[in-house]
């Protein structure tokens, strides 16, 4: 049976969980199993939908049941920074946290979202991310995990568009490099010319739909990178492949890599990735030709 079918044994007394709305489509619990059993350490991870008026309630009531750890996802992660007692640099440059580490003071809060991507576009896709001028689409929490990595990789000017002006302003003040980092209004996009690196950190796939977007934004050597996975991420990849982006990757690899800093930030030791990330893809590809 695939790891990626089923959770660890419930009776185990370490429990983890990936918090978020919609989370049934989560593969995060099968890659923690996955990770607990290459390294022999059993553990229970399981995942809890919570609507964001019940965050802080389905939040505190899995840390009494003894919860150790938590991977944040939509839409939670920007109120998951304000209910830490302490958090890391990364989550405090980010504004946003994708993972919570059970303190005796409390929770603290870290982001393993940017390091996630960044390893696997430079270790597993082989890009040469330095000096490529970047488009981020989106200013939210997904967003705010990436960016702060993104330049510490190197890359060039960071245009940000937003559908909501005043969070790509934040976002931008938040990053404190005015002469690299520039906000725009997303209606603005057309005149932005052509970038070499398209990251997509909206969650506009799972509502309205995919903003409209100039083919001119695309050339020979843009990588186009979605932050989600799956069915999710097809319109944005679509779009790419027809503006004639160079690269075209999903946020599958992200998603194995972040969760490998989460679990080495919980049980200090980091886990292979390869071999998971392998498994996740086949796994995947059998489901679309069962379809």
């Amino acid at each position: 049976m695939s790891n990626f079918a089923a959770v660890a044994n419930p009776a185990v007394v370490k429990r983890f969980a990936v918090i978020g709305h919609p989370v049934a489509h989560s593969l995060s619990p099968g890659i923690h199993a996955a990770f607990g059993k290459q390294t022999g350490i059993a553990l229970s991870y399981t995942a809890i939908d919570a609507a964001p008026e019940h965050f802080d309630a389905l939040l505190a009531e899995f840390a009494a049941e003894g919860g150790l750890g938590a991977n944040i996802t939509l839409p939670h992660k920007t109120r998951a920074a304000t209910i830490c007692t302490t958090l890391s640099e990364r989550a405090r440059r980010a504004g946003a946290v994708n993972t919570l580490i059970r303190t005796p003071t409390g929770w603290e809060g870290d982001n393993t979202d940017g390091v996630g991507l960044v390893r696997d576009l430079t270790e597993r896709h082989g890009l040469d991310l330095r000096q490529r001028r970047t488009l981020l689409i989106g200013a939210g929490g997904a967003a705010r995990g990436v960016a702060p990595a993104l330049l510490d990789a190197g890359i060039g000017d960071l245009f940000i568009v937003n559908r909501t002006p005043e969070r790509a302003d934040a976002l931008a003040d938040a990053l404190a490099q005015p002469g690299r980092v520039h906000p725009r209004y997303l209606r603005d996009i057309g005149s932005l010319g052509t970038f070499d690196l398209i990251v997509n950190a909206t969650s506009a796939a799972r509502a309205d739909g995919l903003p409209a977007l100039p083919m001119a934004l695309a050339n020979p050597r843009t990588a186009a990178v979605d932050l989600s996975y799956g069915e999710v991420a097809i319109p944005f990849l679509a779009w790419a492949r027809a503006a004639g982006a160079h690269d075209r990757i999903d946020g599958l690899g992200m998603l194995v890599e972040q969760a490998a800093e989460s679990f080495q930030r919980w049980h200090h030791v980091r886990p292979e990735t390869d071999a998971v990330f392998e498994e996740l893809r086949e796994h995947r590809a059998e489901l679309v030709t069962a379809d």
